[in-house]
Parts: C-alpha cells; structure tokens; sequence
C-alpha cells in the first residue's frame, strides 16, 4: 500500500520508492513487477528510467469492489 500510496500523486523510480519506503531494492522490484501485474500500476519508460504512476481507475474499481465485500453484495 506505501507503494501504491507513493505513487498516486507522482511518478516514482525504483531507487526513490525503496529510499522512501525503507525497503531493499530488491524488494521494492518483486512488489512492483505484483502491482504492474495486478494492474494497480503503471510503468512509464524515460530515457533510462523507468516510472511508476497508480492507475487511479483501478484503484477506484478495487475500492468500490471491497466495499459490495464488506457490504454484503455480489
């Protein structure tokens, strides 16, 4: 979620999200290549980095999807 959270407002490299995260890089690149996958972000080439931006619609669509959970609906 700090990820995530991290990445909502600007795009972030790698290297800024385990510096701000505290977590190894390493760690940081297995959690990114799940969110990518999951479709919670974005991956944004420039130049030799590589950017990474939440894709604020699916955030919407899992939140909403959490919320008929808790609600009871299907």
């Amino acid at each position: 979620m700090r990820l995530v959270r991290a990445c909502l407002h600007d795009a972030r490299t790698a290297g800024e999200l385990s510096a701000e995260s505290g977590l190894a890089p390493a760690s940081v690149s297995e959690h990114l290549k799940v969110l990518r996958k999951t479709g919670l972000l974005d991956l944004e080439p420039r130049g030799r980095f590589r950017l990474y931006r939440t894709d604020r619609a699916v955030v919407e669509e899992v939140s909403a999807a959490l919320a008929a959970l808790a609600d009871g609906d299907e």
